[in-house]
C-alpha cells in the first residue's frame, strides 16, 4: 500500500494535467503543417470549381477573409483570443481541440 509508488492526486500535479506554458518547435511545426493542408484543400476545391465553371459563397468568403499560413503572425498562428485570460491570448495547445472554430482571425473589434 505505502510502496515506492503511491498514487498521486491528478488534480494536485499529476502527470497527465502538466501542460507546458508555450509550446515546443515540433508542436509549432505540426501546427503548421496542418495550416498548411488546410489551406492546400481551399486551393484544390477552388481549382476543381473553376474548372467545372462553378463557385461557392463560403468558399468565396473564405478566400476573402482567411489569409494564408505564410501571412499570418506568430501571435495569429500559435494563440487565440479568450476573454478570461490575463492579456486576452491563450496558447492554442491549451484550448480543446472541439471548441476551435478557427485560429485565423482576430475576433471583431479586436
Amino acid at each position: 500500500m505505502f510502496g515506492p509508488f503511491r498514487a498521486s492526486s491528478p488534480l494536485s500535479g499529476g502527470l497527465l494535467w502538466k501542460i507546458p506554458w508555450r509550446l515546443s518547435s515540433p508542436q509549432k511545426y505540426r501546427h503548421r503543417l496542418r495550416l498548411r493542408r488546410v489551406d492546400k484543400v481551399v486551393s484544390i476545391v477552388d481549382s476543381a470549381l473553376a474548372k467545372k465553371g462553378l463557385s461557392t459563397k463560403g468558399l468565396e468568403r473564405w478566400k476573402d477573409e482567411m489569409p494564408k499560413e505564410q501571412e499570418m503572425l506568430p501571435k495569429d498562428k500559435y494563440t487565440v483570443f479568450d476573454r478570461k485570460e490575463k492579456k486576452y491570448r491563450k496558447g492554442i495547445h491549451k484550448v480543446p481541440k472541439w471548441t476551435r472554430v478557427s485560429q485565423r482571425l482576430n475576433p471583431p473589434g479586436y
